[in-house]
């Protein structure tokens, strides 16, 4: 059983195995998207291949859809030329339920796979083929929240980014230079309507997606390397970048499923460990849960997605949704589980939710701290979102994803998973913020996570982030036994654009300080903390 279009052509050996397959005439689809495609979608990671790809193939499978999807991968171009290609863009969707139930689909939706290289010119030219096309409604993307980023963590101009400023559209490097040079591609076509549609899982997706590429088209234009006109169109409401709200976890490919998958008698599973370390198999594991919704502003019309289970509405709803989640419901709960997790030794998040003490501070995190200054967006329940979260999605066993993947790059994240809960104290004329007491110890708890001992004193290697660099010399040289100094502290304390305030400013510094010199008094004393405050 190979997963490429000569294995699937034994059908009956799939079905017997379990597998769902297309039910669409591929070829017929691939043909028409070929001529008419409707929506390109850049980043050819695990979520987009578990639940973008698995919606459009639903809708395949029903004739409400008669054309697939196009994707482009413009970070990591093995993805595409080590994984896609040999497997015809076929993939295996694994949906691991909470029941200990699997569902097994092979994934065919998507008809067309890129790089995103302005050196490769077969490539290049046929995205920009793509974006002439009268037909194309949307391009989605999914490249992690650095994607939209123009500077390092230093604040400093992307060296890519400031020779793609001088030397303008034609053979790009950065990211962002890439898709903006498509846009202009768009532009000279005719001043072409199309949506441009973050997916990422960061706050308020499509501002940050329209600042990068109106940076872009404001610098090009002011630097004469393009019609002037660009930066209008991409003001105008025929670009449009709509909010988006996405929630479904889709951990690294694991090897449990792969053994599944392996006694099914599917071959050529072994995953690839690209150049750039990303870890691509041909299969993807998800659970069932999945949100998303999305901003209803599609200047060139757009696919029936709703049909899937896609939620289109207003931006402030969208705001709301992204709030609940972002700020209290999942995120904040999911981030204090990654550093508790990594400084008592865990390996999966389920486990944690064995661990009293761990399930009572996110449960204290979310209901008590969080959900008193979440508005209801109507379309989602907050407190009904809280509780799947908490009995079925984070203790499901049969997610394998882990404290160390989730703690990637938490200085990114403690602003808008905290900072705003914050704030809405601090804004509230019947809440205090000195009454927050988990949310510190969360903070305390990263600042202990800097150090790179564990609660035992063992040393553990900290998760990949960008601010690495800056944050770990304020904590580096204590050991357990020692105490933090304030004083030293107080750069980092008062970085609001860590932590979402300045801790001083909220009077939060000294108990952050407090709590963190109580989880640095020895052996055990994170655990001691833990059960002392929660």
């Amino acid at each position: 059983m190979k997963l490429n279009k000569q294995g699937l052509a034994d059908i009956e050996q799939w079905k017997a195995g379990g597998y769902a397959l297309p039910e669409f005439d591929r070829e017929k689809v691939a043909d028409r998207t070929k001529e008419n495609p409707f929506w390109v979608h850049f980043g050819a990671g695990n979520i987009f291949r578990a639940f973008q790809a698995n919606v459009v193939q639903n809708l395949l499978n029903q004739g409400i859809l008669d054309r697939g999807l196009v994707v482009a991968e413009g970070f990591d171009y093995e993805i595409v030329e080590k994984m896609n290609r040999p497997h015809d863009d076929y993939s295996i969707l694994v949906t691991l339920k909470a029941d200990g139930t699997i569902e097994k689909k092979v994934v065919g939706s998507v008809v067309e796979s890129l790089t995103l290289d302005s050196d490769n010119g077969t490539d290049f030219q046929r995205l920009k083929e793509i974006f002439r096309k009268d037909s194309l409604q949307m391009a989605s993307f999914t490249i992690t929240e650095k994607g939209y980023s123009l500077v390092t963590g230093k604040g400093e101009l992307i060296p890519d980014v400031e020779e793609d400023f001088r030397k303008g559209p034609e053979k790009p490097g950065s990211y962002i230079g890439k898709v903006a040079a498509l846009l202009y591609t768009r532009f000279e076509a005719g001043e072409k309507p199309i949506a441009m549609v973050s997916m990422d899982n960061c706050s308020h997706n499509g501002d940050k997606l329209y600042d990068a590429v109106h940076t872009f088209a404001k610098k090009w234009a002011g630097n004469q390397l393009v019609d002037p006109g660009f930066e209008s169109y991409v003001n105008s409401d025929r670009v449009t970048f709509p909010w988006s709200m996405i929630d479904k976890i889709t951990p690294r490919p694991d090897a449990s499923v792969e053994e599944i998958l392996k006694n099914d008698g599917v071959e050529g599973l072994e995953p690839v460990i690209t150049g750039k370390n990303t870890y691509v198999a041909p299969f993807v594991n998800a659970e069932e849960c999945e949100y998303l919704v999305i901003e209803d502003a599609f200047p060139n019309g757009r696919p029936e997605l709703e049909k899937g289970g896609v939620m289109f509405t207003s931006r402030e709803i969208v705001d709301k949704v992204e709030k609940m989640k972002v700020c209290t419901c999942l995120n904040p709960l999911h981030t204090a589980l990654a550093i508790f997790g990594c400084l008592l030794g865990y390996e999966k998040i389920s486990e944690e939710m064995k661990d009293g003490e761990l399930k009572k501070l996110v449960e204290a995190i979310g209901y008590e701290e969080g959900l008193p200054v979440v508005i209801n967006p109507g379309i989602l329940n907050p407190k009904e979102f809280i509780d799947t979260v908490l009995k079925v999605r984070i203790p499901n066993p049969f997610m394998p994803d882990t404290p160390q993947r989730i703690a990637t790059d938490t200085s990114q994240k403690l602003a808008i998973r905290f900072g705003e809960t914050i704030k809405a104290y601090q804004a509230s004329s019947e809440l205090e913020v000195k009454s927050l007491k988990r949310i510190p110890l969360v903070f305390a708890g990263w600042l202990r996570y800097l150090t790179g001992l564990d609660d035992e004193g063992n040393e553990f290697r900290l998760s990949p982030d960008p601010l690495l660099d800056a944050v770990t010399p304020y904590v580096a040289d204590l050991k357990l036994g020692d105490k933090a100094d304030i004083g030293r502290l107080k750069p980092l304390l008062e970085n609001a654009g860590i932590f979402g305030v300045n801790l001083y400013d909220v009077e939060m510094a000294e108990t952050v300080v407090g709590y963190l010199n109580e989880m640095l008094s020895g052996p055990g004393a994170v655990r001691a903390a833990l059960k002392k405050y929660v």
